[in-house]
């Protein structure tokens, strides 16, 4: 997520190497997500959005401006992020579970997984 190398960039701030180094570890987890949804789509015959033009029009993450972030503005972003992340694989889950896809629904729990341990993370680290 293009969205999170901004972040990663641009953050300045007290909390800087550790929130430089855990958005690093996010964006590279988005990659590895990335990759797993599309080839699930591929066994599926289908084909997965893999033009930027695509992925723009079908996005519900907001961009942001290229600026510096506090560390505090970018746990919000974050978070905000995570927490839509979150509801946007719930519903992937509950439509492959009411079309018994077990494979995409097990997909789905581990990515929320992910996502709620990275909100767990940014809460602690926001005091």
């Amino acid at each position: 997520m293009l969205k999170f190398h901004n972040l990663h960039w641009n953050v300045v701030g007290p909390q800087f190497i550790p929130l430089h180094q855990f958005s690093e570890s996010a964006y590279e987890g988005f990659f590895e997500s990335y990759d797993a949804v599309a080839e699930l789509i591929k066994m599926r015959g289908l084909f997965p959005v893999g033009s930027l033009k695509d992925i723009l029009a079908i996005s519900t993450i907001k961009e942001l401006e290229n600026k510096s972030f506090s560390t505090s503005e970018m746990l919000a972003i974050m978070k905000e992020d995570f927490t839509a992340l979150i509801a946007l694989a719930t519903q992937i889950r509950k439509e492959a579970d009411e079309a018994n896809d077990f494979t995409v629904v097990a997909t789905m729990e581990d990515e929320i997984a992910k996502y709620e341990k990275h909100i767990w993370f940014i809460t602690s680290m926001q005091g």
